[in-house]
């Protein structure tokens, strides 16, 4: 599924994403090291470590670690409490939504043919992460891509296609081979067909309708912040 990359701002492209807009004071920590452009909004208490990057125009909300060596580019937005490990480049037109995991030394693209003599800045195409995915160690995803919410792509494992929320990814190319509860465990469900499961680890029960994953009775006993 190609996504053309535009100008929009994260709250264009997603309603429930919400950014920490500063007002003009610093309230986030960041390394001696660490290279921040002008015009960049940075959330309260987010953590920028050694030797980080963040270009002008960057969005980053509250609540954020940017691991060593990490770099963000100017048109990209990055949602709430998102944990970017070291060695990731976050590439214009990469949107990153509440609670996502990046693992260290994964891969982000933005351009799905490159060539070094043949201009291809007009030809960006959009990923977007969902709300509490998993992206695993050294994994890549190619850009024109959506990773459901809560999905969880192994280490090493290659997106070329969007990813059905709470679907376990491996491989090269990845394949689903089931799905993963909010709590990051795998659920007894299979691939296909209509089932339920309960998480052990919080009582939430989720079903599978229609080759769909998604949380169907949630006591109340587990907060959002409980998943992290």
């Amino acid at each position: 599924m190609q996504h053309i990359c535009q100008h929009v701002t994260i709250k264009q492209y997603h309603s429930h994403l919400s950014i920490s807009l500063m007002d003009g004071s610093i309230e986030y920590f960041r390394h001696a090291t660490a290279i921040v452009d002008e015009n960049c909004i940075i959330g309260k208490g987010t953590r920028i470590w050694h030797w980080v990057h963040i270009c002008s125009g960057a969005r980053v909300g509250e609540s954020c670690s940017l691991g060593q060596n990490v770099f963000i580019g100017s048109r990209v937005a990055i949602g709430n409490n998102v944990k970017i490990q070291n060695n990731v480049s976050v590439y214009d037109c990469v949107h990153i939504e509440d609670d996502v995991f990046c693992g260290p030394s994964m891969v982000f693209t933005n351009v799905y043919n490159p060539r070094s003599a043949i201009p291809r800045k007009d030809e960006f195409r959009t990923t977007l992460v969902k709300k509490g995915a998993t992206l695993g160690a050294n994994c890549t995803i190619v850009c024109g891509t959506i990773i459901g919410e809560y999905a969880f792509v192994g280490a090493g494992s290659v997106i070329t296609k969007d990813v059905p929320p709470y679907a376990l990814m491996v491989g090269n190319p990845a394949r689903q081979i089931g799905w993963m509860s909010r709590y990051g465990e795998r659920l007894a469900l299979p691939l296909t067909g209509d089932a339920d499961d309960t998480c052990p680890h919080t009582g939430v029960k989720y079903s599978l309708r229609n080759n769909m994953c998604q949380i169907v009775e949630d006591k109340g006993s587990v907060g959002e912040g409980d998943y992290q």
